[in-house]
């Protein structure tokens, strides 16, 4: 019952449009989850049979003492098939958390199970097996199709009742462009909970998947995503990753500048993407040259990377994508720091940094490494010293900072100066080093510092794992992944809330993202595939400020409902990091 009534308080500010349901879910609730308890947590898509198993039991307040044993017990039969005892209780600063841990590791068995403690109750149930990530994989990848701009989405077979019409097909240029009339709107995936189109948001999290495909290709090649192009010869990842590619191309001006983004004027109300009727504008940056730079230098290095990937497939495409890197980085030689501010009248997402050089590094990185050229690898030589910095236990990348990406893809592709490999592979091991030995301090065995209870907190958990298992392919570790694959429990269920923030994964996810689809639909559950922006201490939104009171710890900033954009918000860069490290996890 602690549960079903927790679960009433988090849902007491739905919009209006889920009101109705309130009462059957909750109901449904109770009679499915009376037994389970959310002080025991569980990675609810499960475990890998050699890697570390381990449950965390909270300590409920008013407890009289720690409880000592648990049991593993099987979900088909109930019996029990291991038994252990607790850890002794430690302390978690960021949630206020005492936690023991239950250690099942060398139980190996696969199947379907629950944790038990005596006096406290159940988990919710997991699976042991070599496949657990497979289908995480695919709907946090497929959840890509779902965010589709300028088309009809229909998620059958699996969900057939997620589903719109095409949507967003007026275009025009914005003022701030530069240019006047009308424009294609086309293609690309909306951004987050809005359907705006942000190129430089574009760059980490297409960037990031076009990684995925390079480094777990092997890994994930054959898995169908059940997109219209399935089957088409081409790796269903990268015909996803296409999909929004297209758009990103479709931003380049003829002199090879980016514009920043396409949206409307302001942010709709929360109906379904074919409902907002706005015109999708081009937006530029108000004046001469009107393209930014670190959207510029974004396309510049994802379609640097896609005219390698694509072209075993599709060698005209990969032509194509190399023509419009090459003709970005000659814009980026006249305009290397344009930045972008959101002009007048547009109250969109602005995606607004300082400095663009970072990317333009990156950029250098990966049209050296598909062409050979030397102008490109000079570049990264004479520049790549001052963000060595970087690249540090506590800073993993993010869409404002892409340094990374570039030092790493140099390493990556064998690059020939040896003193900036030897720079980049120390500090990038060095750095994993850190995390490893930090993330197996931590109660909950989570990668994030205090600090990092952010806006899309959650994504800075994936991309931490995402850092590491970079560490892991320049010097293989199976510590690195190890902790990355913490990270992965951290999300999908092994936290403070016991509570799987990717929404159809698991017994107990969360249920009321920042997404317009999800809210305006009609349907009880959110579209599936989609990872929550998690703990932010910073409440930066009017119903975190009611409902999160001031000095609550930072891991248990949190609430799950629509309204609360700055924890429950989904978006394309957090859902990548989390598609690479899943990629890593599926078996070949």
């Amino acid at each position: 019952m602690v549960f079903a009534l927790s679960h009433i308080i988090l849902r007491k500010d739905m919009q209006i449009g889920k009101m109705a349901r309130l009462g059957i879910l909750c109901f449904c609730f109770v009679l499915r989850g009376a037994d389970r308890t959310a002080a025991i947590k569980v990675d609810q898509a499960g475990y890998l049979p050699h890697s570390p198993k381990l449950a965390l039991v909270s300590i409920e307040k008013g407890t009289a003492a720690a409880s000592t044993t648990f049991a593993l017990r099987s979900a088909s039969t109930n019996g029990v098939v291991f038994q252990g005892k607790l850890s002794a209780a430690s302390s978690d600063a960021d949630s206020g958390d005492q936690l023991q841990t239950a250690d099942f590791t060398q139980f190996n068995e696969n199947g379907s199970f629950y944790i038990e403690v005596p006096g406290l109750g159940r988990s919710w149930e997991f699976t042991i097996g070599p496949d657990v990530f497979s289908r995480v994989y695919f709907l946090t990848m497929r959840g890509f199709y779902g965010q589709r701009c300028g088309t009809a989405v229909n998620l059958s077979p699996d969900f057939p009742q997620y589903r719109h019409a095409p949507c967003h097909l007026a275009g025009a240029y914005d003022a701030s462009s530069g240019k006047t009339g009308e424009r294609e709107s086309a293609r690309g995936w909306h951004d987050a909970g809005d359907y705006g189109r942000y190129v430089v948001n574009s760059g980490i999290s297409t960037g990031t998947l076009l990684w995925t495909w390079e480094l777990f290709g092997d890994r994930i090649k054959d898995i169908s995503l059940h997109i219209p192009e399935s089957g088409n010869g081409t790796p269903d990842i990268l015909n996803e990753i296409r999909w929004n590619l297209d758009w990103m191309l479709s931003m380049q001006d003829s002199d090879g500048g980016v514009f920043h983004k396409q949206t409307s004027s302001r942010f709709c109300q929360f109906i379904m993407p074919e409902a907002d009727q706005s015109t999708s504008l081009v937006i530029g940056t108000g004046q001469d040259p009107y393209k930014s730079s670190c959207a510029t230098a974004d396309l510049a290095a994802v379609a640097g990377i896609a005219a390698r990937t694509f072209k075993p497939y599709d060698a005209p495409y990969a032509d194509k994508c190399l023509r419009a890197a090459e003709s970005a980085w000659r814009w980026l030689e006249r305009y290397p720091n344009v930045t972008f501010r959101n002009p007048h009248g547009i109250s969109t997402g602005a995606y607004g940094d300082a400095h663009c050089q970072d990317e333009i590094l990156w950029a250098a990185a990966e049209l050296w490494r598909t062409t050979n050229q030397p102008i490109y690898a000079k570049y990264f030589v004479e520049n790549y010293a001052a963000y060595l910095d970087n690249i540090r236990a506590d800073n993993p990348p993010s869409w404002s900072m892409l340094a990374d990406f570039g030092l790493w893809s140099y390493v990556l592709g064998n690059g020939p100066d040896g003193k900036a490999v030897d720079a980049i592979k120390q500090r990038s091991i060095a750095a994993a080093d850190a995390i490893t030995q930090r993330t197996a301090a931590n109660p909950y065995h989570v990668s994030l510092t205090s600090r990092d209870y952010i806006w899309g907190s959650n994504g800075v958990a994936a991309n931490y794992s995402l850092q590491l298992l970079i560490a892991n392919r320049i010097q293989p570790n199976p510590r690195y992944v190890e902790t990355a694959l913490d990270n992965i429990h951290y999300i999908l269920g092994r936290n403070t809330f016991s509570l799987s923030w990717v929404t159809q994964v698991g017994e107990h996810s969360f249920q009321h993202p920042h997404h317009r689809p999800s809210a305006a639909d009609g349907i009880a559950a959110p579209w599936p595939g989609l990872m929550s922006g998690g703990p932010n201490a910073g409440r930066q939104d009017q119903v975190m400020r009611r409902l999160v009171a001031a000095g609550t710890p930072p891991a248990r900033s949190y609430v799950d409902e629509t309204g609360a954009y700055s924890c429950n918000e989904i978006a394309i860069n957090w859902n990548a990091p989390l598609v690479f490290t899943l990629a890593a996890l599926v078996p070949k």
